[in-house]
């Protein structure tokens, strides 16, 4: 039988889920598409060959013919409809964030801990992305050495919306940066200093963090949403004995009037396309044998990246070292095994 999915919050991402579901899924029968706005619900779920279209996203959560959810909805929105799911005993695919709020993330923890099992199964599809599963292997294989420092950029060609700040760069933007740095290198943040250059054209300066991590690593984190010139997400791992580069995902090179040049995505679609879908396949297993996938990014991981977010914010604001103290690890997300409800 196949699992019937349905989908809430049909935006850019949303709708590339939509299309996964159906393209990209042996199984999966997309069921339900949910949008605030109804006609962007029935041009999603025409397109994609839905079987019914809802503006309720609660209502959509408790039908009896919608096994799981898939949840792409404003960021606010996230944590009431995890919690809603877990309620329902349904399992969810969330975006990230889990939410903006440390506070709010561990609301949702409560819940899952109450019911005694994972069921929130977080959108981090870096950890899928083939050049961190490279970089990962590469360090748990002893290939570098003892780890030192890992560098990363997060470079977009400009600002999603005109209301966007630097502090949105470290809680919307960086939280990916926060999340795979913390998986490659298997280990907690202890200290966050936050940094900011001077713009002379107004537009929202690039950001960067310094962070030491619990085992005495440095991870650097450059957030620039206007660099202009493309979408660029690259990462190098120094170890002991060696270092590992993500490389700019490019399939040609041309090479013309004494140049040679490459080409950049506009957005992180292309470039994490693959990571998605393997994202997406692991969740489909997750809701058919109750597993949660070795790799991927639970309700810890979102509040470890809310938390740091916060502190990140304080420091660029405050232009100190801020430590940051997460919780004791709560005992059900200490394993990487799957809990059968």
């Amino acid at each position: 039988m196949s699992i019937q999915l349905a989908v809430i919050g049909v935006g850019i991402m949303g709708s590339d889920h939509a299309k996964i579901v159906v393209e990209d899924l042996p199984g999966a029968k997309l069921q339900v598409i949910c949008d605030m706005d109804k006609s962007k619900a029935k041009s999603v779920a025409d397109a994609h060959g839905a079987q019914d279209i809802s503006t309720d996203p609660e209502g959509v959560i408790l039908r009896g013919d919608v096994d799981a959810v898939i949840i792409s909805s404003p960021d606010f929105t996230h944590a009431p409809l995890a919690k809603a799911c877990i309620t329902a005993g349904k399992r969810v695919l969330c975006e990230k964030p889990l939410s903006d709020s440390s506070i709010e993330c561990l609301e949702v923890m409560a819940a899952e801990r109450n019911s005694s099992a994972r069921y929130v199964m977080l959108g981090f599809m870096r950890r899928f992305d083939q050049s961190y599963v490279e970089m990962k292997a590469a360090l748990d294989n002893n290939n570098l050495g003892r780890a030192l420092m890992m560098h990363n950029f997060h470079r977009n060609v400009e600002i999603p919306t005109s209301d966007f700040s630097a502090s949105m760069a470290i809680s919307n933007s960086a939280p990916h940066e926060f999340d795979v740095a913390r998986y490659v290198l298997g280990t907690e943040f202890a200290s966050i200093t936050a940094f900011k250059p001077h713009r002379t054209d107004g537009r929202v300066a690039p950001v960067i963090m310094v962070l030491e991590t619990v085992d005495d690593q440095l991870v650097t984190i450059e957030i620039n949403n206007n660099a202009t010139y493309g979408y660029d997400v690259r990462a190098e791992l120094v170890g002991e004995t060696g270092s590992i580069s993500i490389n700019n995902q490019a399939h040609t090179r041309t090479d013309i009037k004494f140049s040679s040049s490459t080409s950049y995505d506009t957005d992180w679609r292309g470039r994490f396309h693959d990571a998605y879908v393997r994202q997406n396949r692991k969740f489909l297993n997750f809701v058919k044998t109750g597993s949660f996938p070795e790799i991927a990014s639970d309700c810890w991981d979102g509040y470890c990246a809310a938390l740091v977010a916060e502190f990140g914010i304080k420091a660029l604001h405050s232009g100190a070292k801020h430590t940051i103290r997460t919780i004791p690890k709560p005992a059900l997300y200490r394993t990487r095994k799957g809990e059968m409800a």
